[in-house]
């Protein structure tokens, strides 16, 4: 008892002097000297002057006139938060070699320590305007970020060229862009040009405009008017990928009549879809208000008939210019590009719109029915299954943009990724289907669409909009409580029927032991996709892709480090795996794998007999339902 005494006594006459002789820091406050955007007209106009002409660094050069109107402290900004990104991506690394002046004489810039985007400059008395010259070291190979320029092709995108004043909305602020391109190409972009020799002379406009009016320009260009207001221009690594057949562009003229039906209105003055076919440039696909970025990879003409591929990817930024361009989540829309954006809402900008762009493509004819309901089985299938969904809810996603810089995850279906796109697209489809059922179908989706973005019809400013608006909205069109429907589906966990909308519009998810067309594609490289049996999807070398959360591949420890070496004893092959699953069915014989994992082999044994499962979608009853009048041309 003595001794625990003075054990204790020593114990904390140890932890007092410990405590005594800490030192115990204040934090340094964190001071903003950068001013907020203000509504206000910038005193000048910005000139920039790219040069675009290095192929083999991949180098830009930037030299950029900014007008001042008095001497003292300025803060010029570099773009991060970015429109379509819904996260700071702005690629402040890749830029280098800064040096302001005024007046020939070279001004030293502080980077804030907090916001480093921003860099402090002392304005001289006397001084009218500031220079400053840089480069933009674009990504030289794909782990340094995407690949822009190709020796044939190139995306030059102005936020990553361009340095902007703080203190101002940058609808504010005009500009006027001068860009040399390699000889013998040719530039496309939504902002009007005249070229000059190599040069393309950009309409003087408002930086954001300038933001929002990215560039394609290549060697291989051609271009496909599809409408009065609408144009299709092609850029590709070779003259056969731009060669499109005359059905094949009146698919794309019909999505553009398509979708003036579907909106009523059109929120642009001229539209510019940029499409590159290339493998020398990074994939994109990205809305913008007058055009969208899209490269979906060489083989969109010349292979159309091996599936619908990337032909997903025009409708879905086509409907951004409506929905998420024009109408835009009041809480996303900021009035610069340091300013955060809170995504809260992207289950309409996005969700909404990948439902129109599965809707819009299939009543052009870019893909055939069977290829939609295909689409759609997958996307129900995935989520049917979904564990995560069962502790973390829809709205949740919507900060995976910032969460995860969209970087790749391990477990996709338990951590969940970006759902507000196709979970949106599912609960949007059960709203179609409750606004049939109950107007005795005499409404649809399609009302809500002309109403909610159809207004305004030539305006491509932005109109914001809230929870509230998006049900009050719907219940102009048919009422009901869509307040609580929309909280319960986006807010709650694991809302209860993920496909209830197909069902209700007459389909429903089935199983069998036979690949849809659209799985058949995704395979035909020799990939295996067992997502539905075992829980796995493999490459063609045996490089596990996805383990599903809790399947019978998941009990066995396999993740995606792992690779399946063999299979029942022979070599691993996408047709050695799917043989061993589909003997495996009704009998009590194991599926044994020899796995590689950390250097190691290991043999596991999956015990599952439910055979080879593959989602379709099977009609409920006969006649015409709802989704196949979703579905129709109008």
């Amino acid at each position: 008892m003595v001794r625990f005494a003075l054990a204790t006594a020593v114990l904390l006459s140890s932890t007092s002097t410990f405590a005594q002789q800490r030192s115990k820091p204040q934090p340094v406050p964190i001071v903003n000297t950068i001013p907020d955007a203000r509504d206000t007209a910038y005193p000048g106009t910005i000139t920039v002057n790219i040069d675009a002409t290095n192929l083999d660094q991949r180098i830009f050069e930037v030299e950029e006139t900014i007008p001042v109107a008095k001497a003292g402290k300025m803060t010029l900004l570099y773009p991060s938060w970015l429109p379509g990104h819904h996260s700071p991506r702005g690629q402040i690394e890749k830029l280098a070699g800064l040096r302001v002046t005024a007046d020939g004489k070279l001004l030293p810039w502080v980077r804030d320590t907090v916001d480093v985007t921003a860099f402090h400059i002392d304005v001289p008395a006397g001084a009218r305007e500031i220079k400053a010259t840089f480069q933009f070291l674009s990504a030289t190979s794909p782990d340094q970020g995407r690949v822009v320029v190709g020796p044939d092709i190139m995306n030059l995108q102005f936020q990553s060229m361009t340095l902007y004043p703080a203190g101002y909305f940058a609808r504010d602020i005009p500009i006027h862009a001068t860009v040399r391109y390699p000889d013998g190409w040719t530039a496309v972009s939504a902002l009007p040009a005249t070229k000059q020799g190599n040069s393309y002379v950009y309409q003087t406009t408002d930086y954001q405009t300038l933001v929002d009016s990215p560039v394609f320009a290549g060697r291989y260009y051609k271009e496909y008017p599809l409408s009065d207001k609408v144009d299709l221009n092609v850029f590709a690594d070779n003259a056969k990928e731009i060669e499109a057949s005359p059905e094949q562009i009146a698919a794309h003229k019909r999505l553009v009549e398509q979708a003036v039906k579907l909106f009523g209105a059109q929120h642009y003055d001229h539209y510019e879809f940029l499409l590159a076919l290339s493998d020398e440039m990074g994939g994109i696909g990205l809305e913008h208000h007058r055009s969208s970025e899209n490269n979906p990879g060489p083989g969109y003409f010349t292979k159309w008939d091996e599936g619908a591929g990337g032909r997903n990817l025009l409708p879905h930024e086509f409907t951004h210019s409506w929905n998420g361009k024009f109408r835009r989540g009041a809480d996303l829309w900021t009035p610069d590009y340091r300013m955060p954006m809170r995504d809260s809402l992207l289950w309409v900008y996005e969700g909404q719109t990948q439902f129109w762009g599965y809707v819009l493509g299939n009543r052009s004819g870019l893909y055939t029915k069977q290829q939609t309901l295909d689409a759609y089985a997958r996307i129900a299938a995935y989520y049917d299954s979904m564990a995560g969904r069962k502790w973390r809810a829809l709205v949740d996603t919507t900060n995976d943009p910032i969460i995860s810089h969209r970087m790749p995850i391990g477990w996709r279906d338990y951590q969940r990724s970006e759902d507000y796109y196709n979970e949106g697209l599912l609960m949007w489809m059960k709203v179609d289907a409750m606004l049939r059922d109950q107007s005795g179908g005499k409404k649809s989706l399609d009302d809500f669409a002309r109403a909610f973005f159809g207004m305004r019809d030539g305006d491509w400013g932005e109109l914001t909009y809230t929870m509230q608006d998006v049900a009050d909205t719907l219940n102009t069109i048919q009422p009901y409580d869509w307040m609580g429907f929309l909280k319960k589906w986006v807010y709650d966990l694991h809302p209860d029927g993920v496909t209830a909308g197909l069902e209700q519009n007459g389909y429903k998810l089935v199983y069998t032991d036979q690949k849809s067309d659209l799985d058949k594609e995704r395979t035909k490289k020799g990939n295996a996709d067992l997502s539905y049996s075992i829980g796995l999807a493999l490459s063609s070398d045996g490089d596990i892709n996805a383990v599903a959360w809790n399947s019978p591949a998941f009990e066995q420890g396999l993740d995606i480090a792992d690779k399946v070496v063999a299979v029942n004893g022979e070599d691993y092959s996408a047709d050695a795996i799917e043989k061993a699953v589909s003997e495996a069915k009704g009998t009590n014989k194991p599926i044994k794998l020899l796995i590689k994992g950390d250097g190691k082999y290991r043999e596991i044994a999956i015990d599952y007999h439910g055979g080879l499962r593959y989602p379709h979608l099977e009609k409920i009853g006969t006649g015409t339902t709802g989704l196949d009048r979703l579905l129709e041309a109008k």
